[in-house]
């Protein structure tokens, strides 16, 4: 730390209770009052170089009372330090000090208009070519400022000191000169510069990071380690002191002011680091940013920062995990709810919007405009953008594959530990990932399982709305088997449970070379056996083989026998929207077709792959949820 001394003559300033004076042969003749201390000094050393108290003596004569300094910035330790620099006495001024008796300078118009070699001037001089050029004195002085915020940005000293600040950071990235890389340091390392500016107010810390933005020199990565460091040091302290605001404000009191003016500070610390962060992707991770839309929502940022940290959120949103994106739902819009489910709508929608404008065609990528003769650098151009285009649509489905898994861990968590989640809120999630996203469905079932068993009473039109998003082809032989079980689920979905499990085994047989087509239970061909109607057998005849029908029909390619069945599943399906109000008729139905199934399925696993009878016949009981 450097030190700079003015002055030679000894101290002879002495303390006499609340009275300061200097021992002197010569009689006092003015008395100053700073901060409850009276100081009795003499008017020529002090009005020679003080204009300000050469203006308060003349508006007050020659009387002998007591010369007030209401609020002295440095208080009676400052205007000492410069009474003795008036009187040559000597002074010792450093980092810790150098602000305040430089704010006082200023108060006492202690310039070079009142005498060359004034203290203002050897104090500025000073900050220049020692204190802001070496890193721990300049963030002393930084750090200093605070307590006179508004007098040092008039004077502005706060500019050059961030100025020298942000500079050293920047000119500097070893930190050996200020000794302030810590040992085992390495390139992979946070910079070496972040731990120190952390302790920062936020809005020196702000102006500090603005300006080492500015250079253009510094990595995203390193400015996103900086905003991580500093957030780890005072979130957790803001939403401690929010919470305990909340508690002064609902007691009310003269309290709530200060809850208010807390809350606001808070608001302000997650504002000013959602305006800091890098423009590259990477630079921060989608954890951090859930982090901080999480503190936003907690404490009540702008709509403009939650906007922005949405955004960022959706464009990395496939490298997050199901516990990131359980975000606290506010009082004012949670309805009783513990998760803010519409937040992670907006967040998949912004994420779907993304998705559907990066499969486009790239900008710039050569189209087929005319039939001329295309040279050869032209065609090689134009397979370039193929393969770019093709890379990128691979790369964004396999981003919607992630998505889609992790909102279906988010729902399946979001049934098990919130309850009080409305039912539309549940379907909006799990509409918001398109159906290619999902390639298979069973964490959704496990979800739709789960909140099913969490509300017992929901009635069958909300059970089967909710069922709605569920794809039964897509349920692994494990799933289905457990949804054959569910007495949870709404009979037509059990059913289509049971017939897509059937035409899975059967497909299986006639995969390895049975060329019998499986039967279905006795009880299904019952419920199936109808005339066919002229107008199904011409569908049928236009219907490709191997296509799935929009209601849900399906046929197995090259299987005549099965495009039958198909119709017939179609009527099924029929008959159970005639048959709605028949519950009693349909359960019984399911339950035969349930046991005839397990018969069924063994016996053809049991003949096309040699595996043993016990594999299909282990039902899941219905007590036992699907994990």
């Amino acid at each position: 730390m450097r030190v700079m001394k003015l002055g030679n003559r000894p101290d002879t300033f002495f303390l006499s209770g609340p009275v300061r004076s200097v021992s002197t042969d010569l009689a006092t003749d003015m008395q100053i009052l700073v901060d409850g201390c009276l100081f009795r000094l003499h008017k020529f050393p002090l009005l020679s170089k003080c204009m300000w108290l050469q203006a308060l003596c003349v508006e007050s004569g020659e009387g002998g009372g007591a010369v007030e300094l209401p609020a002295f910035p440095g208080g009676a330790e400052a205007f000492e330090a410069c009474a003795k620099f008036c009187y040559g006495v000597a002074v010792t001024i450093g980092p810790h000090n150098v602000v305040a008796v430089r704010c006082a300078a200023a108060r006492l118009g202690m310039s070079e208009a009142a005498d060359r070699g004034n203290l203002a001037g050897k104090l500025d001089a000073f900050l220049s070519s020692c204190l802001l050029r070496r890193w721990k004195d300049a963030l002393a002085v930084l750090h200093s400022t605070r307590r006179y915020a508004a007098l040092c940005e008039e004077l502005g000293v706060t500019s050059r000191c961030v100025d020298a600040v942000a500079a050293l950071a920047v000119a500097d990235p070893s930190g050996d000169a200020s000794g302030a890389v810590p040992a085992g340091s390495s390139s992979s390392s946070p910079p070496w510069w972040v731990r120190d500016i952390s302790e920062l107010g936020v809005d020196l810390y702000w102006r500090v990071m603005v300006t080492v933005k500015a250079t253009g020199t510094v990595h995203g990565k390193a400015i996103g380690d900086a905003l991580k460091a500093y957030a780890r040091r005072w979130l957790p302290i803001a939403a401690k002191n929010h919470h305990a605001a909340e508690q002064t404000a609902a007691a009310g009191g003269g309290g709530a002011v200060n809850a208010e003016r807390a809350t606001k500070n808070h608001r302000l610390l997650v504002e000013k680091i959602v305006s800091l962060l890098p423009a590259e992707r990477n630079a921060v991770s989608c954890g951090f940013l859930l982090k901080l839309l999480k503190a936003a929502n907690i404490l009540g940022a702008s709509p403009a920062s939650k906007e922005e940290l949405t955004r960022r959120v959706a464009s990395q949103l496939e490298d997050a995990n199901v516990s990131d994106l359980l975000i606290p739902a506010t009082p004012p819009c949670a309805g009783g709810a513990l998760y803010d489910v519409d937040a992670v709508v907006t967040i998949l929608e912004e994420f779907a919007l993304r998705q559907a404008a990066a499969s486009g065609r790239p900008e710039g990528s050569p189209g087929r405009a005319g039939r001329h003769r295309r040279s050869m650098s032209a065609e090689s151009s134009e397979l370039e953008g193929a393969r770019r285009s093709t890379s990128m649509a691979a790369a964004s489905h396999g981003a919607m594959v992630r998505v889609g898994k992790l909102v279906d861990g988010f729902l399946a968590v979001v049934a098990t530990k919130d309850a009080r989640t409305p039912l539309d809120k549940m379907i909006a999630v799990a509409e918001a990932v398109p159906d290619f996203a999902r390639p298979e469905h069973d964490d959704l079932y496990r979800a739709i399982d789960t909140y099913l068993r969490a509300h017992p009473e929901m009635d069958k039109s909300s059970r089967k709305k909710l069922c709605r998003v569920l794809n039964c082809r897509k349920l692994s032989e494990k799933a289905s088997m457990h949804a054959a079980q569910n007495e949870l689920l709404p009979l037509r979905v059990v059913v289509q449970v049971l017939f897509f499990e059937n035409a899975r085994a059967a497909g299986l047989s006639s995969g390895h070379g049975n060329r019998v087509a499986a039967r279905f239970p006795g009880d299904v061909s019952a419920l199936l056996a109808r005339p066919r109607t002229t107008e199904e057998n011409g569908k049928d005849e236009q219907r490709p083989a191997g296509s799935v029908a929009a209601d849900g029909d399906w046929s197995v390619e090259g299987r005549r026998d099965w495009s039958v069945v198909a119709s017939r599943v179609a009527s099924l399906k029929m008959r159970l929207e005639e048959e709605d109000g028949e519950d009693a008729g349909d359960e019984a139905f399911v339950h035969r077709t349930r046991a005839g199934l397990a018969r069924s399925a063994s016996s053809r696993i049991t003949a096309a792959a040699g595996r043993s009878k016990r594999m299909l016949s282990r039902l899941w009981p219905t007590s036992r949820t699907f994990t």
